[in-house]
């Protein structure tokens, strides 16, 4: 339960989940490469790393990385060295940049389904009385199970449709 409030909280779990991808892709580029810094074609191969976890890692509908237009533009503003390469400060504040949108998508659908959907649950037990063979099992149930079974089809709803 406290992962689910950790992720309400916003700005501290995105600057956390935003460093963990981070970390873990310019890590692996520095092993592989030998460098500590991404050209262009680094960094957008970083990008495509990047949205690859957030894809693997968050719920929500999948998100399409951006195109190398847009990673060139960002590039030049977040190269605050100016020396044509993205260091790991550089490549963080880039990440957060261009994921923003992302984590505001993730952050709404958690929400919905971790408040909202409760909530609408426990308000619409007492409807299913009169459906036919439901209304009585639903009845039977424990209002915190039946929420948390409305919840979880409602999550895995959202995660079929993404």
């Amino acid at each position: 339960m406290g992962q689910v409030f950790d992720k309400l909280r916003g700005k501290q779990w995105r600057q956390k989940q935003v460093q963990a991808i981070c970390d873990r892709v310019f890590d692996r580029f520095k092993l592989q490469t030998g460098k500590a810094n991404f050209t262009f074609e680094e960094l957008y191969i970083a990008v495509l790393l990047v949205y690859n976890d957030i894809n693997k890692g968050l719920p929500g509908p999948h998100f399409d990385p951006p195109l190398k237009d847009l990673v060139k533009s960002m590039m030049t503003d977040c190269d605050i060295n100016l020396d044509g390469e993205i260091d790991r400060e550089e490549f963080v504040k880039f990440v957060e940049l261009l994921t923003a949108d992302t984590f505001a998508v993730v952050s709404q659908g958690l929400i919905i389904s971790l408040i909202v959907a409760p909530t609408v649950a426990i308000a619409t037990k007492k409807a299913t009385e009169g459906v036919p063979g439901v209304g009585k099992v639903v009845q039977k149930l424990p209002t915190s199970v039946y929420a948390s079974l409305v919840t979880l089809a409602i999550v895995w709803a959202n995660s079929d449709t993404s």
